[in-house]
Order: C-alpha cells, then sequence, then structure tokens
C-alpha cells in the first residue's frame, strides 16, 4: 500500500486494562503498530489507560497519553497540538 502524504500523525489507542489471558497478544500488537509507523515517518500519538505495558514506553511513540478511555475524561480529543 502507498504512504498517504496527507496523513502526518496517527492516534493508536491502547487496549486498556489488564484482562487475564489476553493482555500480552494487545500489547504486543499495538507496540508493533508503532513501532512500523513510527519507521514510515509518522507521527504517533498514544492513548492508553494502562501504565504498565510496552506501549508506554517513552521510544514507542511520538506523544503518551496515560488517561482513562472514558470521554468525559479526555478534553483534549479532538483538538490539534
Amino acid at each position: 500500500m502507498a504512504k498517504r502524504s496527507d496523513i502526518k500523525s496517527i492516534l493508536i489507542i491502547g487496549a486498556g486494562p489488564i484482562i487475564i489471558g489476553q493482555a500480552c497478544e494487545f500489547d504486543y500488537s499495538g507496540a508493533q503498530a508503532c513501532k512500523a509507523l513510527k519507521e514510515e515517518g509518522y507521527r504517533v500519538i498514544l492513548v492508553n489507560s494502562n501504565p504498565a505495558t510496552i506501549m508506554t514506553d517513552p521510544e514507542m511513540a511520538d506523544a503518551t497519553y496515560i488517561e482513562p478511555r472514558m470521554r468525559s475524561c479526555r478534553p483534549w480529543a479532538g483538538r490539534p497540538r
């Protein structure tokens, strides 16, 4: 697939709280998405409510927000930064 030149930043929303038996898979796939998108030159913005994942490592994304996944807790959502 050709890289889209009209997209500069991509928001990745983490899997959220750990659920026994599935945390590893979602964390791994999210981390791989972050790495791949950064390698392609996109600015990666990560929102994750779980600070204890590899995805929240400072090297994974250009900006990381550790926030609850409720809309009322994200006053910045939809606003350009």
